[in-house]
């Protein structure tokens, strides 16, 4: 798939090395110009197992390729979300590392 070479994965963790994910995210972005063809996002570190991105990968199919369209999606993905109170903090960290990811993926045009 073409999209596989634009692909990206990132990791917040409390120490440098060898520490658990407090939020992680792996991204593949593939774009027409700039609108987005297809995506794919997951999360780590904020379920109890892989949390895949289906309502933010939507909401961005067709779409600009733009700063304001990822977090757009990602707030989407996550408006539901249901943290337990000393996990709360996950979900703005996630709404702003899928948005990082993604400018970074978009701005990487081969």
């Amino acid at each position: 798939m073409p999209w596989a070479t634009r692909s990206r994965y990132r990791k917040v963790r409390d120490r440098a090395s060898y520490a658990f994910a407090l939020v992680s995210v792996a991204a593949a972005l593939d774009l027409d110009g700039s609108t987005v063809r297809d995506v794919r996002i997951a999360l780590g570190g904020v379920a109890h197992k892989p949390w895949r991105a289906t309502v933010a990968e939507d909401a961005l199919r067709g779409g600009p390729a733009t700063e304001a369209a990822f977090a757009a999606a990602a707030e989407a993905e996550l408006a539901a979300a249901a943290p337990l109170a000393d996990n709360a903090f996950k979900v703005p960290m996630a709404t702003n590392m899928i948005t990082r990811t993604l400018v970074q993926l978009a701005e990487a045009r081969a």
